[in-house]
């Protein structure tokens, strides 16, 4: 048995069996989830809530931008509090001062440390005892907390509102007024955050942990790390090390072997492939990517200038028209629109150049397939306006408006129409490649894994559509970590690999079967921890310890790869200059050198520091979770979209002279820009947030008290050199495109030809 053999069967089993578990996984989060009552009652029988009241409450939270303005379990935006920290701490002290008013005589703050011990022991019982009855299907309350929780919800009525006595708050949280205009939709939603609170402390049945193992961070309940989060962040770090040195042990033994003597090509051999119509029609995408980019960091700077003015943007008034909520939306969903519409230019373009065969109606499907990208675009964004300004009504909004989870905004309509578009990318793909893939040739392997990569591309997108609108919470953290994490950092991964070894295989600088092994192995490796890494997100959504012991486990060999990924920079670096010719391609090059320092520093240093139990127990929703987003998501994705659409651009414009002077100037300004962005800014931030969740309770690290001291003011200021200077790389960017059309400088000579 040859070792690519060998290789696929390792690759398919190890797939087989890590979704196998990750399925079975699922149904224990289902299981495991944490029980939504028909209602909620007082002691002396009086209803609370009711679920469809819950149910209600979450489509309001949904339609005013979801986890875009603040977050639920630590999922979601940075400038409002977390609702269910921020609920647990207000009922706390609701139920606090309320027996200390009635029993002491005296408000909770006032009395001595004797007193407040004892009635914190109170609280963490009344608080932290499981009275659900699965029999009738009610949680049973005390009197005194349904005080303290009308109370609470008296305050999110008129925060949600127009009332100007939190009118300081709103714009400390960058709302704006009537952000839900209907008091009783507000009414509808605090309940729903009262559940989330509730889950939170309450403990499962005959364990110690809350249904979220114990997170938040909230000394008054009782709520700290549980056992587990040390065993298996230990087990984490002990998984990492053990990985690495296994993958060091494999380095050593196969490195240096001698590969069969390799002849370099004398011209570049892309400059032979007939550039079809079909691919030529893929340069409206790179056009369509670069108008999303520079719309995305428009909205980006716009989203984090709300944080130092609330409500205004260089003191005009833009909430009213573009509130924070919408602005992040289209910013986080704008980031994984255009990353994965250059890859889809990519496929389009590489599929016909891979097999030498263009389609009958090729260039048309790729036509009508940019057509609907923008219809996809313009159409769900507009949904999602008109949702967060509560003028498309809770009954249209999961369809056509914004579903409220981060990454996946938009409406059920148009996701089911962005994954009707992703099957016709995938027979375009498919059918240009089908020659290629039946001819029985040495780059058969990378075409046949650049065609299932694809395949998963298309397919893992309907995950998303495995809920529906009054899913469990649980669950749809589920599946949206199949389509944030599966989708982008899973199989795009092996989409990139394999797209990368074609190009260089194709450039002659690789042989084949050297490309094909490599290939395949770092499939394999990527992958052993990819799919179950995916847990790793899943830790305190409402999950059971075995979804902790397994993300921990996978999660740390997620990062097993990157720690050698010098070597592969290395290699890149001796392919761009082991040719005349070569220099031909020396950006798209540097790029994915730049693909390969950021996924080392953004996806490896900065996302292992926020995986562990532990780490992510104090760290989920705090500004080190976007350190780690920023730098993994443009550093990697961003890079190697970019490096691509520059290797498409050159083969489909063979001839014409680059201005090597703009590309140098995008390329660094990508790169200081973004260092500046997450060490002046994000790592700082965080990290002052970390040390008050760690101090004071996960709502302090996340509260307005916090968030507008001065000092977070100027580190939110301090984002502005690194916005610059990334900004004006997106515009030299821009322009080197735009140029390459508008003002053509081409070299037909020999000379020029021979290289």
């Amino acid at each position: 048995m040859d070792r690519t053999r060998q290789l696929w069967i390792w690759l398919l089993s190890l797939l087989a069996v890590s979704f196998a578990v990750l399925l079975l996984v699922g149904r224990d989060i289902s299981i495991q989830a944490p029980p939504l009552p028909a209602k909620v009652v007082t002691a002396n029988g009086e209803t609370v809530f009711t679920r469809a009241e819950m149910q209600r409450g979450r489509q309001v939270w949904q339609s005013m931008g979801g986890m875009q303005l603040g977050s639920i379990w630590g999922h979601g935006g940075y400038v409002a509090p977390d609702w269910s920290a921020d609920w647990l701490h207000r009922e706390s002290l609701a139920l606090l001062d309320l027996w200390a008013q009635r029993d002491l005589g005296g408000a909770f703050e006032s009395l001595n440390e004797e007193h407040k011990a004892l009635l914190q022991r109170r609280l963490q019982t009344e608080m932290r005892r499981n009275t659900f009855e699965a029999s009738t299907d009610t949680i049973t309350i005390s009197n005194d907390r349904a005080v303290a929780i009308e109370r609470v919800a008296k305050h999110y009525v008129n925060l949600f509102g127009n009332d100007p006595a939190t009118a300081e708050l709103r714009e400390n949280y960058a709302m704006k007024n009537d952000t839900v205009p209907d008091a009783g939709h507000r009414a509808a939603m605090t309940s729903f955050f009262w559940w989330t609170a509730w889950a939170a402390t309450t403990e499962r049945q005959g364990r110690t942990t809350t249904y979220t193992n114990n997170w938040p961070s909230e000394p008054l309940v009782g709520n700290r790390p549980p056992s587990s989060t040390f065993i298996w962040s230990a087990f984490s770090v002990t998984f990492l090390l053990a990985g690495i040195a296994l993958l060091g042990w494999h380095h050593a033994v196969t490195h240096g072997r001698r590969e069969k003597e390799h002849d370099l090509p004398a011209k570049d051999p892309l400059r032979e492939i007939a550039v079809t119509p079909s691919m030529r029609a893929t340069a409206k995408y790179f056009w369509v990517v670069l108008a999303l980019f520079l719309a995305q960091i428009m909205l980006g700077a716009m989203t984090a200038h709300y944080q130092v003015e609330g409500q205004l943007v260089y003191s005009y008034e833009a909430a009213e028209i573009l509130p924070y909520s919408i602005t992040r939306t289209w910013h986080t969903q704008l980031a994984v629109l255009w990353i994965a519409t250059a890859w889809l230019g990519t496929g389009l373009y590489i599929a016909p150049a891979i097999s030498g065969h263009e389609p009958r109606f090729q260039a048309l499907g790729a036509n009508i397939l940019w057509a609907c990208l923008l219809i996809i675009v313009v159409g769900s964004f507009a949904g999602q306006w008109l949702a967060v300004m509560q003028k498309l009504g809770l009954e249209r909004n999961f369809w056509f408006g914004h579903q409220g989870w981060e990454y996946v905004d938009m409406g059920r309509f148009w996701q089911w129409f962005l994954f009707i578009g992703l099957m016709l990318w995938l027979v375009l793909v498919g059918r240009a490649l089908w020659p290629a893939l039946k001819e029985k040739s040495e780059s058969r392997h990378i075409t046949m894994l650049f065609f299932l990569s694809a395949v998963a591309i298309g397919l893992f997108y309907g995950a998303g559509l495995f809920w529906n609108e009054h899913t469990a919470l649980s669950m749809i953290e589920y599946w949206r970590w199949w389509v944030v994490h599966l989708w982008v950092e899973g199989f795009f991964e092996v989409f990139a690999t394999a797209v990368i070894a074609f190009l260089f295989t194709r450039l002659g600088l690789i042989p084949t079967p050297t490309a094909t092994v490599a290939v395949l192995f770092a499939t394999i490796i990527f992958m052993a921890g990819g799919v179950l890494g995916t847990l790793h997100h899943l830790y305190f959504a409402g999950t059971s310890i075995a979804v902790l012991a397994l993300g921990a486990s996978f999660s740390a060999l997620e990062v097993v790869p990157l720690a050698y990924i010098g070597f592969e920079a290395y290699e890149h670096w001796k392919l761009s200059s082991a040719t005349p010719w070569m220099q031909r391609y020396k950006w798209p090059v540097m790029f994915f050198l730049a693909v390969s320092f950021w996924n080392l520093v953004g996806a490896g240093l900065f996302g292992f520091l926020i995986n562990p139990p532990l780490s992510l127990y104090y760290m989920q929703g705090l500004n080190l979770t976007p350190l780690h987003g920023h730098t993994a998501l443009f550093g990697v994705y961003g890079m190697l979209g970019v490096g691509l659409v520059l290797f498409c651009l050159r083969g489909m414009l063979p001839n014409l002279i680059w201005n090597e002077g703009v590309l140098k100037t995008s390329f660094w300004c990508f790169n200081i820009g973004l260092a500046l962005m997450a060490l002046l800014t994000l790592l700082p931030l965080g990290t002052l947030q970390l040390i008050a969740a760690i101090d004071k309770g996960y709502w302090y690290a996340r509260s307005a008290e916090f968030m507008q001291q001065p000092v977070v003011d100027l580190l939110v200021w301090l984002r502005v050199p690194g916005d610059i200077v990334f900004s004006a790389g997106a515009v030299a960017l821009a322009w080197f495109v735009a140029s390459l059309w508008l003002r053509p400088r081409s070299d037909d000579s020999e000379a020029q030809i021979a290289q």
